[in-house]
């Protein structure tokens, strides 16, 4: 058995006392073959045999998905999908190259509905996420699709600047009571809702999963004002989250107090700002180095421009970003 038919056979299954070994095991690998970070780690005159702790782990800089083809083992397989950040016009978006596209979307159909606990056929889907549609080539917009798709559902799902179609397909979902409604939208556009129709009725009673972003469209407002404001329309129900990034295959989830989860595959661990190798399990606050095994033909080793404070129970609020990085479409508004 090859060394990723051997690692993908125990990923659905790490717990917490496995996630160090395996992503140890995984570091090993991606160490020898994957050429960017290879290089990067010998730049850094790290030998792969010398790291034995999580915190010893040098992780690659996000950025080099905007420069270098991130990809391990990259003469066994050619890209099948190529996903894009979102951005400006004058920025240049980051590319992950999937090796397997459906690994991407059960894996984060796999962490939904562990969260909410409950299967993708007992939601309705409602996504507003025009930036990411009209760029294209959003991870985003493709794990949304494919819940709606494995969901069943009979209503469209995206909508860009319709704002009545929205409401009116929200009004037909909400009398399915055999399922739940989601709305998804990045954080400008449900502020445009909100703006439109106020607290509508058709805007109560449903959970609505904010992606971040203003993308420039709006001030950006710290979490606490984004969410106060969005209750306004949707009721005094939390508002909940997503962080996950275009260099990601995981997903991490707030359910409405602001407050990140990371599932299974994913763990967070910060580092000073100010030195990029300090890295701690035990720090309050810092910046965001994360690792996701489901990154297994990438890199699973990234160190993020996004600012955090830990909290005991392992769960993490995003306070921001670090300065002179890019606006992104992760979620990354203070906290």
């Amino acid at each position: 058995m090859s060394f990723r038919a051997e690692f993908l056979s125990e990923l659905f299954s790490v717990s917490a006392a496995t996630f160090e070994p395996l992503a140890l095991r995984l570091f090993r690998h991606q160490a020898r073959h994957c050429p960017p970070y290879r290089q990067w780690l010998q730049l850094l005159g790290c030998p792969p045999e010398s790291v034995t702790r999580l915190t010893d782990i040098p992780f690659l800089p996000i950025e080099f998905f905007k420069t270098h083809e991130v990809r391990t083992d990259p003469e066994a397989w050619q890209p099948q999908e190529v996903f894009l950040s979102s951005g400006t016009t004058q920025q240049q978006r980051s590319r992950h190259l999937i090796r397997d596209p459906q690994l991407y979307r059960q894996n984060a159909a796999r962490i939904f509905e562990q969260v909410y606990g409950s299967s993708l056929r007992e939601w309705t889907f409602l996504a507003l996420l025009p930036s990411y549609l009209e760029q294209g080539q959003s991870s985003l917009v493709a794990m949304v699709d494919y819940f709606v798709r494995e969901s069943g559902q009979e209503q469209s799902a995206f909508f860009l600047h319709d704002h009545a179609a929205l409401l009116q397909a929200l009004r037909q979902a909400k009398q399915d009571p055999a399922r739940r409604v989601m709305l998804i939208g990045v954080s400008y556009a449900l502020l445009d809702v909100v703006a439109e129709y106020g607290p509508a009725p058709e805007l109560q009673n449903l959970t609505v999963l904010e992606t971040g972003g203003m993308k420039g469209r709006r001030r950006e407002m710290i979490r606490e004002e984004l969410h106060a404001e969005l209750q306004q329309a949707f009721g005094p129900a939390g508002i909940h989250s997503e962080y996950g990034m275009t260099e990601l295959l995981s997903q991490a989830y707030s359910l409405g107090d602001g407050r990140f989860h990371c599932p299974a595959p994913l763990r967070v661990l910060l580092r000073d700002p100010a030195d990029p190798f300090s890295v701690s399990t035990s720090r309050p606050d810092g910046a965001i180095n994360i690792i996701d095994l489901a990154n297994i033909d990438s890199c699973a080793f990234i160190e993020t421009k996004d600012l955090a404070r830990m909290h005991p129970d392992g769960s993490f609020e995003v306070l921001g970003r670090m300065d002179n990085s890019d606006v992104r479409g992760c979620n990354q508004m203070a906290g």
